[in-house]
């Protein structure tokens, strides 16, 4: 049985940097539960930070594959620079999703590590950008597919091709 990666927020875990959740009661999710196949995780906590904690967005409008490559920051709202953090829980999602040889992640939309088609902009004024946050892009890179919670009709469909043992189209690399 295939297993899902889930960001623990979604689960209904406080681990989010207000100390909330976003907890998802689709169907889907719920069946996935049922069946045991949902792996949480939470990159920010597993990274080592606190709950709560100040905000932090991914700076000057940069992604996940930027911070990735050392070349943009995640700073709070205080000011400080949580990069490490960020790229350290990212790295723990991806050894648990190998480990348990995961390919498919459900992510949290718009967060820094989680954002799998927007993040913030790194202003503090909830301004989006389309790009993807640290976790979402170390997990795209290994070959996970990466989805946010509105895409679990997707993930669910590409969960099914994957038991079935259809192979996904590949998208043309030009």
């Amino acid at each position: 049985m295939e297993s899902v990666l889930v960001s623990a927020c979604l689960l209904g875990e406080a681990v989010r940097y207000n100390g909330g959740h976003m907890g998802c009661d689709d169907d889907i999710l719920q069946r996935w539960l049922r069946e045991g196949r949902v792996i949480s995780v939470c990159p920010e906590v597993a990274g080592g930070l606190p709950v709560p904690r100040p905000r932090a967005e991914i700076a000057n409008g940069a992604d996940g594959m930027q911070v990735l490559a050392g070349n943009a920051r995640v700073i709070n709202s205080n000011g400080c620079d949580v990069t490490p953090y960020l790229v350290c829980g990212a790295e723990h999602a991806l050894q648990r999703a190998r480990a348990k040889q995961i390919r498919i992640a459900v992510l949290k939309e718009g967060s820094p590590s989680c954002g799998t088609g927007h993040i913030f902009d790194g202003s503090f004024t909830d301004a989006r950008v389309p790009n993807r946050g640290v976790t979402a892009t170390l997990l795209q890179q290994a070959g996970i597919q990466v989805f946010s919670e509105a895409q679990l009709a997707e993930a669910d469909a590409l969960l099914k091709q994957f038991e079935a043992g259809v192979q996904p189209e590949q998208e043309s690399p030009c």
